[in-house]
């Protein structure tokens, strides 16, 4: 067995070419694997989002003139469930008559959206679902597990 002396020949340009692009593969594997890893801080706020509510009923007292008319809001851990008039007199009926229709658009969209973001009225009615809105707001932060739960518009 004869031994042969190989001689390899290894040019400077090449050297460099081949480290630049295996640095520039690992670069390119350490972003792939950061960006398709699941976020941390996205994780804790589903946890959060999971129980918003404290399940149950809650109300709010609104005067108008010498009646009272109660909202309530039933929810239960992360949802909004009903919104209600109570205590509707028909002498408060009759003297705002926009209250009856204001509520329930206004109902519709929170159940829809599950929040009091967004929500939408005509400017017929604006002082009306303001009213409504502001006695929801408050139905709501009672019924905040973390104390924050619906947003006033």
């Amino acid at each position: 067995m004869s031994s042969r002396t190989k001689i390899v020949v290894l040019h400077l340009k090449e050297l460099l070419y081949t480290g630049i692009f295996v640095v520039l593969g690992v670069l390119f594997i350490v972003l792939l694997v950061i960006m398709f890893l699941p976020d941390k801080k996205q994780e804790t706020s589903d946890i959060v989002q999971e129980n918003a509510y404290i399940p149950g009923i809650y109300t709010t007292s609104i005067q108008l003139g010498g009646s009272t008319v109660d909202i309530e809001v039933v929810v239960d851990e992360n949802h909004i469930n009903s919104l209600r008039l109570n205590t509707l007199d028909e002498a408060v009926t009759t003297m705002y008559p926009l209250i009856e229709p204001s509520f329930d658009e206004l109902a519709q969209q929170i159940e829809t959206n599950q929040s009091l973001e967004g929500i939408t009225y005509s400017d017929d009615n604006r002082y009306t679902s303001m009213l409504l809105l502001n006695a929801i707001s408050q139905s709501l932060e009672k019924a905040a597990a973390n104390g924050t739960a619906g947003e006033a518009p």
